[in-house]
């Protein structure tokens, strides 16, 4: 159902999917359906994050400070839903 890409570009999101930075110190780009924004856990984890760090960040999208390994996990089960 949903896709998780590891994207090392700047371009290239495809149509209902959405471009994300991942990680605490070193930001992994990855793409994934906004479907994902919908879900309780996605929207759990960006609420910690904007609570932690907010969202005004360098990289001019969506930063997730998290462990890539957590999102990985996250994203896997909404892959499931």
């Amino acid at each position: 159902m949903g896709i998780l890409r590891r994207s090392s570009t700047s371009g290239g999101v495809p149509k209902g999917h959405c471009a994300v930075y991942v990680g605490e110190s070193q930001k992994k780009r990855f793409v994934v359906p906004v479907s994902y924004l919908n879900q309780p856990s996605f929207q759990d984890l960006l609420a910690q994050a904007e609570e932690e760090f907010g969202f005004d960040h360098p990289m001019g999208g969506l930063t997730i400070h998290c462990k890539e390994d957590v999102f990985i996990d996250l994203t896997s089960r909404l892959r499931r839903l």
